[in-house]
């Protein structure tokens, strides 16, 4: 939510098959000077209408250029959980090739981007979709008994397989912010060291935190990791001098 006194922002993306509303309550839960705001991808929520991206790299593009946030230029942190890592990333090296990268990136529950792993599950039946969203607990596993969430929202999550399973980093130069890493100590998505393997991305620093937990570690997790963002976002009130321009 925009907040006219806040000294820092922190823009977060969600997980594929998640939308900008599983943020709300973190919005809610950051003290009053400092910003969080929620990126909705196409084809969810206010932009059902919208189609699907042909990739991660076009999906941060748009997120990138969007229109400009109301309210003053702000020290800006990105947070991405899952698919929203990447996405996160994505759009951290678009904003710094145009020269306002931000202040941090902080990822979660995704491999590094060179270790990002392939899959088949965007080609799979409805079922086996179905079957895989209950693995990972990526959806509340009474709406996946409801036929009518099936219908209305499986081609989005599908869609989102498919943006995560065929994702491959460009090559290009590494960032020059901080990097901070968390994933939880159950979650079979990502290894300790594809988690460390994240310091290649960047010239700066990378510091890696496990949580108790499964790939969904945030749910039970959430007042600690908004308390580390919102720590993130005053220390880098504190220390720069240069705000990102916008968010997405």
């Amino acid at each position: 939510m925009s907040r006219p006194y806040a000294r820092a922002r922190v823009v977060l993306f969600p997980h594929g098959g998640g939308s900008a509303s599983y943020y709300r309550s973190w919005a809610a839960a950051v003290p009053w000077d400092i910003e969080f705001l929620a990126c909705q991808y196409p084809g969810r929520e206010d932009r059902y209408s919208e189609p699907s991206p042909a990739d991660i790299q076009s999906l941060a593009a748009a997120l990138a250029d969007g229109p400009p946030v109301d309210g003053p230029q702000l020290p800006t942190i990105l947070f991405g959980h899952s698919m929203g890592a990447v996405v996160a990333y994505e759009v951290a090296r678009r904003i710094s090739a145009d020269g306002d990268p931000p202040q941090g990136l902080v990822v979660s529950g995704h491999p590094a981007p060179a270790l990002t792993r392939p899959g088949r599950v965007h080609l799979g039946s409805d079922e086996e979709l179905v079957e895989e969203l209950r693995r990972t607990e990526a959806t509340h596993l009474d709406l996946l008994d409801n036929p009518s969430f099936i219908q209305a929202f499986l081609p989005v999550i599908r869609s989102d397989y498919r943006l995560s399973e065929t994702y491959r980093p460009l090559p290009g130069p590494r960032l020059n912010v901080p990097v901070t890493v968390l994933y939880g100590d159950r979650d079979p998505e990502i290894l300790p060291r594809e988690a460390e393997a994240w310091s290649e991305v960047t010239e700066g620093p990378c510091e890696v935190r496990v949580f108790e937990g499964g790939h969904f570690y945030l749910e039970e997790h959430r007042d600690p990791v908004v308390e580390l963002l919102t720590a993130h976002a005053r220390a880098a009130s504190d220390e720069s001098a240069v705000p990102w321009l916008s968010a997405p």
